[in-house]
């Protein structure tokens, strides 16, 4: 088995536990942590040549989220 599927493994079971979340801070967190599985495992297909740089998604660290784009401020 790939590393890269051991990381999607853990993501999914991240998924689990957050549908299960006693709370709400719970559920993020599990979100959270399901993101940066996905995120590693995107990476490891890199690493070993499977995939191209381009199609790895980019995630802010912060919330597992990828950034939105910002209207140019003003001034």
């Amino acid at each position: 088995m790939k590393q890269s599927e051991i990381f999607r493994e853990n993501a999914e079971n991240c998924a689990h536990l957050a549908e299960g979340a006693a709370n709400e801070p719970a559920f993020h967190r599990y979100k959270r942590m399901e993101a940066a599985w996905r995120a590693l495992a995107d990476e490891q297909d890199w690493l070993d040549g499977e995939v191209s740089p381009a199609r790895i998604p980019l995630v802010h660290p912060g919330n597992g989220h990828a950034p939105a784009k910002q209207a140019p401020s003003a001034g």
